[in-house]
């Protein structure tokens, strides 16, 4: 049959469709907050008191959200976390890396390490998909890099420093595009925790914030003081110095101009998630829509969790196999035509899978309704296969 022909009852629909692994569900009240705070603020200067005023609300919000230790700053900069890949590589890594790889996100900060010509090639502590490997003590490493979550494989890994790695001088830095604010964490274990706030945030893309621990703010004007490009060490870009982004969020300014709706709608997720308990209630607010999701797929006669070892898997980005005779396309193509979107799995990954961002903003009621439409849509097509 056309997966396209079925129409699956009104009654077990979401109330809200979105379920995407970023960009993820915006609330309407963050549309409505943008829309009242746009018609002053946008097409103005981010130079100015308004939006600088926005962007210290941020930074202050982020801090009250992450409990950050004394010391610790809240960074923005342009570009997103795959800019961020880069800054990393041209401000933080001394000589060497040490980096965890475990998925596609994990494998592109090790490919931006392995490009940039003046760093030693990356130690690469590799795991399968599905999987995580956290680098082991490398005495070599001044840095060491892994994704608290990897978005292509629904596999969360713990946040913990090395052991031996700070007494070595090594910073530890954490990608959390898509486990900031649906995973709990201690910043103190790391240096450098970073995001880009279009999945839990529920906020658009090209902005990256990073929590900073002294120790790298100090590690990034060592390096832009003593190993920039007139020593001829290395080239750092403006566009893509630390230094300059750490300069420019003390001053609730980024270094160019900023999508001042990303800023408002990201303002708007903070103060939402701060006042409803912060980081412990989103973080268990994501666990319990993940566990539902795990609990359905263990029982179902056609689905099965991708990750095996329930620690490893994530609360963020949940990841579901469909037996061999269902096909995720034409899953998707019914959730599709009923109002259901973004639960495709990862492309590069190649399986026949689902992938669900039960991020905060998505309601735990709509996840149940989401597992009921699956059955529903697999009733319909295995029975006419």
């Amino acid at each position: 049959m056309n997966p396209t022909d079925i129409i699956i009852p009104h009654d077990l629909l979401p109330q809200d469709g979105r379920f995407g692994s970023g960009p993820s569900k915006i609330r309407p009240a963050q549309i409505d907050a943008l829309s009242a705070a746009g018609r002053t603020l946008l097409g103005t200067s981010h130079r100015q008191d308004p939006v600088k005023n926005v962007v210290g609300s941020i930074r202050e919000g982020l801090s009250e959200f992450f409990h950050i230790p004394d010391g610790y700053e809240a960074v923005l900069g342009n570009g997103g976390a795959s800019a961020f890949w880069d800054v990393i590589c041209a401000n933080v890594i001394t000589r060497t890396a040490a980096v965890g790889v475990y998925g596609s996100f994990s494998q592109k900060m090790a490919t931006s390490i392995v490009s940039a010509p003046f760093l030693n090639d990356p130690v690469i502590y590799e795991s399968a998909p599905g999987t995580y490997r956290i680098p082991d003590f490398t005495p070599e490493a001044d840095t060491y890099c892994w994704a608290h979550n990897e978005t292509s494989t629904g596999v969360a890994a713990p946040v913990r420093r090395v052991p031996g790695s700070r007494e070595a001088g090594a910073l530890t830095v954490v990608d959390a595009t898509s486990a900031a604010a649906a995973l709990p964490v201690d910043i103190s274990e790391t240096d450098i925790y970073y995001f880009s706030p279009q999945k839990a945030f529920g906020s658009e893309g090209g902005l990256w914030i990073a929590i900073l621990s002294p120790a790298a703010v100090e590690r990034a004007f060592h390096i832009g003081e003593t190993l920039e490009c007139a020593h001829g060490e290395r080239w750092i870009p403006p566009f893509l110095s630390l230094t300059s982004a750490i300069t420019n969020s003390r001053k609730n300014q980024t270094l160019n101009t900023p999508s001042l709706s990303t800023l408002l709608l990201l303002d708007n997720q903070v103060r939402y998630l701060n006042e409803q308990g912060g980081l412990a209630w989103s973080s268990k607010h994501c666990a319990d829509n993940a566990q539902l999701l795990y609990t359905w797929a263990e029982a179902s006669s056609f689905a099965n969790p991708f990750v095996e070892d329930p620690a490893a898997r994530s609360n963020s980005v949940v990841t579901v196999d469909l037996v061999e005779d269902l096909h995720d396309s034409d899953v998707l193509a019914a959730l599709r035509t009923n109002g259901i979107v973004d639960v495709s799995g990862y492309r590069k990954l190649g399986r026949n899978q689902l992938r669900v961002g039960v991020f905060p903003n998505v309601q735990t009621r709509d996840v149940a309704q989401l597992t009921h439409c699956i059955d529903y849509v697999a009733r319909q097509l295995l029975m006419n296969s």
